[in-house]
């Protein structure tokens, strides 16, 4: 923080110095006339407090209140986040992991009034979600930022960062872009972020990042604390592209293919593969449709549907990823395929993605939490069991903990009855547990790691009392 001070500083400083020096020169060097208008401000202050003041009174304290399965119970908890008014009618930009299970969400707007707030739209592999401020008839029109175009930022470019660090109600800090398309592994499905070393702090969360213009050109989203200060937004342009599906409602909808890519220079992996055009294929999903259409390890994909694709580096990668999200379900896709020294042509029909996280139960007699096997946030579980559902969390102390079950176990019967969904689930506890029945036993069968296993589910010790 200190250094980052300090080096602002010197570049005030400096651009002071500068200045000096020029009004010293002699009359035939003068600065021309129209670099000297005093319509264009070149004072770094200057520019950043004209920028802060476009976006800042649409800068939103976002606090929702969530509903979350930890520790085996069923809790609700205060967050704090932030947000940035993109519509004079009250919509509002902030992260998924911000508004993500909330019962309800609270929002403090720049001149001090409090509104509630609901989700409209959410995405959680760009984690962004779109939320509509509770605004009442009569109500002023609200404060809206303007979505830039993060196309044109460059590395060096000055920025701001705007939000509600720390649950602080607001602040600013001031940074440059370190790189204009940031891969992260494990973390750019779709996005390749922008990068900056304005300082973000948790609370940031869904707050805006700002250019020298006034213009919203990403969503702050993630920052690595312990590594210099390094944060990610969420560009501006990917923003807009989603921004019609969010306001349609529910969660963004993609076609799933199941396919796994790999850039023609796999820096990270020490694999090259000859050539200057196409993706390889890494591997297909169990089940998927990739697999279906007979895709193999090594394939070299050169069109979709008549477009070239390619993918040189791992920056390339999400774009590519994005057009076959962008595929029309059910539709058959063709792809140009090189296999072995031959060309041939590879129908691909894409599904629906479907939900990305499954639903959860609290079992509060027995102290633990039971979850939907979902196999995209359950991958491992999934490859043994393709329904049904698992152990997602036991309390400690707690009767399903001492009885020895364990998260990730998949219940397969409980008291001689199969589990195969999460309502048969909530059935065959809600039975076992009414008060009255007298039965403090279950015999539980569960896959554990691939293994069968048998658990007596002791529930007669009441941890609470």
């Amino acid at each position: 923080m200190a250094a980052r001070h300090s080096w602002t500083v010197a570049v005030l400083c400096l651009s002071f110095l500068c200045s000096s020096l020029l009004s010293e020169q002699p009359e035939t060097q003068a600065v021309p006339p129209a670099r000297a208008s005093a319509a264009a401000p070149t004072d770094l202050e200057q520019i950043v407090v004209r920028a802060k003041q476009a976006v800042f009174p649409s800068v939103v304290f976002v606090k929702p209140v969530l509903e979350t399965f930890e520790g085996g119970e069923k809790k609700a908890h205060e967050v704090a986040g932030s947000g940035v008014i993109i519509s004079p009618a009250g919509e509002c930009l902030t992260n998924w992991h911000v508004v993500e299970k909330a019962r309800r969400i609270r929002c403090l707007l720049y001149d001090g009034r409090s509104m509630d707030a609901r989700v409209i739209g959410q995405d959680k592999e760009t984690d962004l979600a779109l939320i509509q401020l509770d605004v009442g008839a009569g109500t002023p029109a609200l404060p809206a930022a303007r979505l830039g175009n993060s196309d044109a930022m460059s590395e060096g470019d000055f920025v701001m960062a705007m939000g509600a660090p720390w649950g602080m109600s607001r602040s600013v800090s001031l940074g440059i872009i370190m790189c204009t398309r940031r891969y992260l592994p494990g973390g750019s499905e779709h996005v390749l972020w922008l990068q900056t070393d304005a300082s973000l702090s948790p609370g940031n969360s869904g707050g805006p990042l700002v250019n020298v213009e006034g213009e919203v050109i990403g969503i702050n989203t993630a920052a690595a604390l312990l590594a210099g200060d390094l944060g990610f937004a969420l560009p501006s342009n990917l923003i807009k592209e989603l921004l019609p599906q969010l306001r349609a409602g529910g969660e963004l909808q993609r076609s799933w293919s199941g396919l796994r890519l790999q850039p023609l220079n796999d820096f990270e992996r020490d694999m090259y593969f000859g050539g200057d055009r196409g993706v390889i294929v890494a591997g297909s999903d169990p089940g998927s449709p990739a697999e279906q259409a007979g895709f193999q390890v090594g394939d070299r994909i050169l069109e979709l549907n008549g477009a070239p694709v390619t993918a040189r580096s791992a920056e390339d990668l999400p774009a590519i990823r994005q057009a076959f999200a962008r595929l029309p379900k059910g539709e058959v896709a063709v792809l140009k395929v090189e296999r072995a020294g031959s060309v041939l042509a590879v129908e691909l029909t894409p599904r629906m993605k479907g939900e990305v996280e499954g639903e959860e139960l609290e079992c509060a007699r027995w102290q633990m939490t039971v979850k939907t096997i979902n196999r995209f946030a359950d991958p491992d579980l999934y490859f043994h069991r393709q329904t049904g559902v698992f152990v997602s969390g036991v309390k400690e102390p707690g009767n399903a903990r001492a009885s020895g079950l364990r998260v990730n176990d998949i219940l397969l019967t409980v008291d001689g009855r199969a589990i195969g969904s999460l309502d048969e689930m909530k059935k065959v506890y809600e039975e076992l547990s009414e008060p009255g029945k007298g039965k403090t036993k279950a015999v539980v069968e569960v896959l554990r790691n691939g293994l069968q296993r048998v658990v007596v589910l002791d529930y007669s010790w009441k941890y609470e009392e």
